[in-house]
């Protein structure tokens, strides 16, 4: 990270920090990604399953991840103010959390994995896929915690090719295992969607031995000594960390979870339903992997600038931002709508599975603008460590208004399953307009601030 002058310096700057990151999170999804659409050619049970099981832990493991994010503003902000000596234990310590969060998220599958899946009326197989599916993904569940606290101290620097480049060495590894383990070759065990988790788990403990070794002995990570000086967990540095990380870990775990309340809702209608639901909701996440990669360059970009006091320059990267995830969704929505055959069988070939996920994509053309505008504004007011307010907004605007519009627009309208994607419409534009009025308040008031100063 470098200050910079003008608006061109800016949008280069800016670009650079970026495109890693957009590659890097595409990267990440696509694992997700080709489990599913692996699965799904496993067939419509093998789908199902999956989609049930990664209802359930993709809330968890983004919320806990986004938890972990806070060392992103933390550090961008200690840079920016060139108190650089502060890092190595700010991530020291961030380790130590990330274990042990990995720990009690463990503790908690292992005592309600059961109840919650009896809870769903779920066809035995459907049941046993979404069941073991987790078991083994979550395997691979510290490791993925530690890589992600890493992965945001090495964007927070600026070095974001890093985490572009370990996520490019594994994920053809991980569509390999996938291979091995859904379809049973190269001698492994034909699991089906069971498979994918295997899969997800091992790569899980490869990123993480790459990123902790790239850490250890590349300039400038090396410098920082991370690894050479372990001190005592604290309690306190925890806590300060949990300050900023708690807030932005249930703010993305309120909109995620929204996407999986639905799939469980779901799970009340037709198994080709639910596997149309999920083939629609995968491809749609992939694309919204773009205005979340632009949200992450714009914590580190606004979090840099709020640390260095240019306040002006914060503001000028924050509709940065807003402009891009817009005509991002323009393109993403022609997409989804000149393409919706080709993207529907490449999740599973049955007609009846085709003709109800282009009927879902139709609906997830809508809510992408939504999340296009709204993702880039919750960015912005992580890189001003501005974040209790938004995980009240995120709980109102997708828990009290998205869910419950969507679940009567399901029960007392003619739409039946559709009714909960016009839900998660209405709650992702809810949140979109609240944040864009907290992100405009809090410019005006920083600026007002260090005018008197």
């Amino acid at each position: 990270m470098y200050q910079t002058n003008t608006l061109k310096q800016k949008i280069k700057l800016f670009s650079a920090i970026l495109i890693p990151i957009l590659i890097t999170q595409l990267s990440m999804y696509a694992m997700n990604f080709f489990d599913t659409v692996m699965s799904g050619n496993s067939g419509a049970e093998e789908l199902a399953g999956v989609a049930i099981g990664s209802s359930l832990w993709v809330p968890i493991s983004t919320g806990i991840n986004g938890v972990l994010m806070a060392i992103s503003p933390i550090v961008a902000q200690l840079i920016g103010a060139r108190n650089d000596k502060n890092v190595p234990e700010t991530v020291r310590q961030g380790i130590y959390l990330a274990v042990f969060l990995g720990i009690i998220v463990s503790i908690i599958a292992f005592l309600l994995l059961d109840p919650i899946l009896n809870l769903m009326d779920l066809e035995e197989r459907v049941r046993y896929v979404a069941k073991y599916y987790l078991i083994t993904i979550g395997i691979g569940i510290i490791p993925l915690f530690i890589f992600n606290l890493i992965r945001c101290y090495i964007d927070a620097l600026g070095q974001t090719r890093i985490s572009m480049f370990i996520i490019l060495i594994a994920l053809p590894l991980n569509i390999a295992f996938n291979y091995m383990f859904i379809f049973g070759k190269f001698g492994a065990p034909e699991l089906g969607g069971i498979g994918a988790g295997i899969a997800s788990a091992l790569t899980y403990w490869l990123v993480c031995g790459i990123t902790v070794g790239i850490v250890y002995k590349v300039r400038p990570f090396a410098d920082h000594k991370i690894f050479k000086q372990w001190t005592r967990p604290s309690i306190q540095a925890w806590w300060d960390q949990l300050k900023i990380g708690v807030p932005i870990g249930f703010s993305i775990f309120f909109e995620v979870s929204i996407f999986s309340a639905v799939t469980l809702f779901m799970s009340v209608y037709s198994t080709y339903t639910i596997a149309a639901h999920q083939a629609a909701i995968n491809f749609a996440s992939f694309i919204y992997m773009i205005p979340l990669s632009i949200a992450t360059a714009l914590t580190i970009a606004v979090g840099f600038e709020v640390g260095a006091k240019r306040i002006k320059d914060a503001r000028t990267y924050s509709y940065m931002g807003i402009v891009s995830g817009v005509f991002i969704a323009i393109v993403a929505g022609f997409i989804l709508l000149a393409f919706d055959d080709q993207i529907a069988r490449l999740y599973n070939t049955n007609p009846e599975v085709v003709e109800l996920t282009k009927h879902f994509i139709f609906y997830a053309i809508f809510f992408q603008f939504a999340d296009a505008f709204g993702a880039p504004l919750q960015g912005s007011l992580r890189g001003y460590k501005d974040v209790n307010i938004t995980f009240w907004m995120s709980l109102v605007s997708y828990w009290m208004i998205g869910l419950p519009s969507g679940w009567l627009l399901a029960n007392y309208t003619d739409f039946g399953p559709y009714g909960y994607w016009m839900g998660l419409i209405i709650g992702l534009s809810a949140g979109a307009i609240t944040l864009f009025g907290r992100m405009y308040y809090l410019q005006n008031k920083l600026l007002r601030k260090y005018a008197t100063e």
